[in-house]
């Protein structure tokens, strides 16, 4: 899921957990949050500010947005990323009154 905000916006911790990983991943900067249910958020492009086995709570800091154009080109935005194992889950599922991402054709007039 990727989120527009201006670089250098503080990026919270989606949920409690703990970092288990804090760095740099090729260009940009990543934070992972292991959930106490066994998901993993990773949000990136962030500057962390927090290290790994440091324990976080919702709406903590966990850095903030670096200024890279990266898949979102010229905007700045946040990518919010969910595994469980090695499946990638849904953010949207995770909020509340969240629902799967459906994509439906195109039909008429835009």
């Amino acid at each position: 899921m990727d989120l527009w905000l201006a670089a250098g916006s503080p990026v919270l911790a989606p949920g409690p957990g703990v970092v288990t990983f804090a760095g740099g991943v090729v260009d940009r900067g990543v934070v992972t949050v292991l959930h106490a249910d066994g998901l993993r958020s990773s949000l990136e492009p962030v500057d962390p500010r927090v290290v790994v086995g440091q324990e976080v709570q919702s709406g903590d800091v966990l850095g903030v947005l670096q200024d890279h154009g990266g898949h979102c080109s010229e905007r700045a935005c946040l990518h919010w990323g969910v595994r469980d194992g090695d499946r990638y889950v849904d953010p949207m599922t995770l909020l509340p009154g969240g629902a799967p991402v459906v994509l439906l054709p195109l039909t008429g007039e835009r």
